[in-house]
């Protein structure tokens, strides 16, 4: 990614989203930032405000393959082309397994794993013929250290990191780079459940002794994004300050 560059993000409300598009804002004042947001807007159409001519929210739910196609239409209509897709939209109903109901299962592998094999399928035409992409997989650390609990989000999020590895191999001649970075705890509102003793026992795990910030991820995913990383395909990163 080098000068104008059109950037999708799903999951643009939340905490992560949003500091997703605030640093593709930073990065090169040419970049245009699409926040791609199902039901909540407030935070979204805030930024979009205050970058009212390089960021705008549009309507996506991620399991809808028609909304995928409309987004893609419409951002190649206004920006001319595609180049970065970064696939964060996602959530979490936890629960033991043998006490899961059949639709926190089948939510959470909605939501997280079949909507990125949506959003990648939406796009490949498109990048394939600017024979240029780079498409960034918000994973978990829960796809390489499964918690007990969190049978369907650490199924989704290891599927998020095989699809990875696949899609990459698919697409790497056509100049399309597929990766996937596994934040650990970060302070975002998908932590807003947990107790405050919860996250001093998550603290007590974590080798740097604090949680992580969303603009460390959003860092890492920058790079991903960039021409600097135009080597890096089908990789998997840890973000999560030394957890083994």
């Amino acid at each position: 990614m080098s000068g104008t560059a059109s950037i999708l993000i799903t999951g643009g409300n939340g905490g992560l989203g949003l500091a997703l598009g605030e640093a593709f804002l930073k990065a090169d004042e040419g970049n245009h930032v699409w926040l791609g947001v199902r039901s909540r807007r407030e935070k979204a159409e805030a930024l979009a405000t205050a970058h009212a001519e390089r960021c705008q929210v549009i309507p996506l739910d991620v399991t809808n393959s028609e909304q995928w196609t409309t987004a893609v239409e419409t951002i190649t209509k206004v920006s001319g082309r595609l180049d970065v897709l970064v696939n964060n939209a996602g959530h979490h109903e936890d629960a033991l397994l043998a006490t899961m109901t059949d639709a926190q299962w089948n939510d959470v592998l909605q939501s997280n794993l079949s909507g990125t094999f949506l959003g990648c399928r939406a796009v490949t035409r498109t990048m394939m013929g600017q024979r240029f992409g780079r498409i960034i997989n918000i994973s978990s650390l829960s796809a390489l250290m499964s918690p007990a609990g969190q049978a369907n989000y650490a199924a989704a999020k290891s599927g998020m990191v095989g699809l990875t590895q696949s899609f990459a191999k698919e697409v790497a001649r056509a100049g399309i780079t597929v990766n996937a970075v596994c934040p650990g705890y970060v302070e975002t509102d998908a932590l807003s459940a947990m107790t405050d003793d919860q996250k001093r026992a998550a603290i007590q795990r974590i080798p740097m002794r604090r949680l992580g910030r969303p603009e460390e991820v959003a860092a890492a995913v920058l790079f991903l994004a960039s021409a600097q990383a135009s080597y890096i395909t089908g990789a998997t990163l840890k973000i999560d300050g030394g957890i083994l």
